[in-house]
């Protein structure tokens, strides 16, 4: 006969995902958490880490979903069903695809992509949405500040500044962001990395 302790342990998970689940499946806030994009923006740090040296080697990264660009040599990368990430310890680029009828315009970007942005991410603060012209051709350039994730033993968080770039073609839409701790200096990089973007 089974202790009550080991019945204990095996109905303690049960409830947590229970707890955790809307009678139609979807999540729900643990009581007392804060939605991420409820939360107040977190304090940038004077000195922040991120600067990508000047020294950073770039090299081609060619996606099997139809483009290519420059990414830094040494970060660790990680293949997405819809593209990849590489980071670098508070410093990312990540590349993703997805369907679209058509080109995003700077209207349509901040009636529809940017309540979904506000939404996803952490205390989204956007301060430009703006059409630009890059070697690839048009695209939709997108600014604004977040809080990172968590970290995942301190529980800390900083205040990182993004681009994210949006592109098209037949059907394919690429976003490209970057991101960095507020105040790093990457302006260089960014352009090299947004600049070498280009359909295969």
């Amino acid at each position: 006969m089974k202790s009550i302790f080991e019945k204990i342990c095996r109905i303690l998970p049960v409830l947590a995902v229970t707890a955790s689940l809307s009678t139609a499946g979807a999540l729900v806030p643990i009581a007392g958490s804060t939605p991420a994009f409820a939360e107040k923006a977190v304090q940038p740090e004077k000195n922040p880490p991120g600067d990508i040296p000047d020294s950073q080697v770039f090299i081609d990264y060619a996606s099997p979903q139809g483009f290519a660009m420059k990414v830094p040599e040494g970060w660790a990368r990680s293949d997405r069903a819809d593209g990849a990430s590489f980071v670098d310890k508070l410093d990312g680029v990540v590349v993703s695809v997805s369907k679209a009828d058509a080109a995003p315009t700077a209207e349509s970007a901040k009636a529809n992509y940017v309540p979904d942005l506000e939404k996803t991410e952490r205390a989204v603060k956007v301060s430009a949405v703006k059409p630009v012209t890059l070697p690839a051709g048009p695209a939709i350039r997108i600014v604004y500040t977040s809080n990172s994730e968590p970290n995942a033993v301190t529980n800390k968080q900083v205040r990182l500044e993004n681009e994210r770039y949006l592109f098209f073609k037949d059907g394919k839409l690429v976003t490209l962001e970057l991101y960095a701790p507020k105040g790093a200096d990457n302006v260089d990089q960014w352009q090299l990395m947004s600049n070498s973007f280009r359909w295969k």
